[in-house]
């Protein structure tokens, strides 16, 4: 195996940190979760929600748990033994805004989770913890030129291509996060994929131990996550994984060309949705049901299908992020940056209005087992008029614990 013989002495730091992460997280969610529905920190069912249930959200807090304390521990572990050497560019304030902006960026999130933050203030809060890890070293050196020599980054040239990369990767994790387990999924294939090629082809196997241990974190949130969810990862885990894993493609040897190509999906959906609702005069911000997966969904996939089929896709695109070089990788993304573009347009002619859509119309895609007290003849969703109603039993369900949860479609 050649990832284990290249990570050599960093191998039993890589296996331990991916499986205390995955442990710690696993324990965890359910007592955020458990958290969350005490704060009623719930998502409650509406026409662009998919879930017909309120679910609990804020899970991106058990990630941090997860994560912080044991690359935290394997820091002070390798600086005491000396096993893995740091990246000439990888120094002690780069590793400050790693880790405690990860922290931040989760707790800004929090927030959000508990009090419905407008957009423009998430914004604002992203661009101060981006505009923070440049401030601390954490910058993009170079662009890949698919013609010629690369473009080097210097100055406040470097500075604004940084905060556009760290706020555009937390955008697009943010906007990808429509079905369970999709945001935490795709960012668990990336932090993946990102681990191997820094240990195999730039020979940093810190900066891979630290991807396996948030490889780690989100596999034992993904338990939680994984349709029908228990708990969804809300603003605090987009938050805290798209900060997290914008830097870390950018510690050590900049790896942005392979992070755009593994996470092109979430990139080129939220670019693609962006334009949308500008051409259509509509706030860039605005939510609406026309992503990427609401497609997927209108075309008559199941929710699994279709997280599954975009999971397949992220895997093929990480395939092709390890098999090319720098130029190969831009030319790649170029290519599945316009095709998905001419596909979601395509299907975006065939479907609904992305405003209108409606949750009921995405139920019958699921399978839903019946509980003791219902029949067969009986509808699987209430009629909207009792939305309201069946929302508030719904939530004192929840409130009793996940006994129901893995026979319910949450949504």
């Amino acid at each position: 195996m050649t990832l284990f013989a290249d990570l050599g002495p960093a191998l039993p730091y890589a296996v331990l940190a991916f499986l205390f992460g995955a442990g710690i997280a696993f324990v965890a969610t359910p007592l955020v979760r458990f958290v969350a529905i005490r704060l009623e920190m719930v998502d409650e069912p509406d026409a662009r929600r998919v879930n017909v249930r309120p679910v609990a959200r804020g899970g991106g807090i058990a990630i941090v748990i997860a994560f912080a304390p044991v690359a935290l521990a394997v820091l002070l572990l390798n600086d005491r033994e000396g096993v893995m050497s740091l990246p000439a560019s990888l120094d002690g304030p780069q590793l400050v805004a790693l880790l405690a902006g990860g922290v931040a960026a989760a707790l800004l999130g929090l927030i959000d989770d508990l009090l419905q933050v407008r957009a423009r203030w998430q914004l604002a809060g992203q661009l101060l913890l981006a505009g923070w890890a440049a401030a601390l070293g954490i910058t993009i050196p170079f662009v890949t030129n698919p013609i010629g020599p690369d473009f080097r980054l210097e100055g406040i040239v470097a500075v604004v291509f940084t905060l556009f990369w760290i706020v555009g990767m937390i955008n697009a994790i943010n906007f990808i996060d429509g079905l369970d387990g999709l945001s935490s999924g795709i960012a668990l294939i990336a932090a993946v994929t990102i681990g191997v090629i820094s240990v195999e082809k730039f020979n940093q196997p810190l900066v891979a131990v630290l991807c396996f241990t948030l490889a780690g974190a989100l596999l034992g949130f993904l338990r939680w996550n994984f349709h029908p969810a228990a708990i969804f990862a809300g603003t605090s885990g987009t938050m805290f994984i798209g900060f997290t894993l914008a830097l870390l493609s950018i510690v050590g040897t900049a790896k942005v060309a392979i992070a755009l190509l593994v996470l092109g999906v979430p990139i080129i959906d939220t670019f693609w949705i962006i334009v949308r609702r500008l051409m259509t005069k509509r706030a860039p911000f605005s939510p609406d049901r026309g992503h990427f997966h609401h497609r997927l969904l209108d075309l008559g996939l199941s929710h699994r299908q279709a997280v599954l089929l975009i999971y397949a896709l992220c895997i093929g695109l990480a395939v092709l992020a390890y098999a090319l070089s720098g130029q190969g990788q831009l030319y790649a993304f170029l290519g599945v940056f316009f095709g998905l573009g001419i596909i979601v347009t395509i299907m975006a002619r065939q479907s609904l209005d992305a405003t209108g859509l409606e949750a009921e119309s995405y139920e019958t895609h699921d399978e839903v087992t019946l509980q003791p007290d219902e029949t067969v003849g009986e509808a699987p969703a209430p009629p909207s008029d009792a939305r309201a109603e069946t929302s508030l039993a719904a939530r004192a369900e929840l409130a009793d614990g996940p006994r129901a949860s893995r026979h319910d479609v949450h949504r």
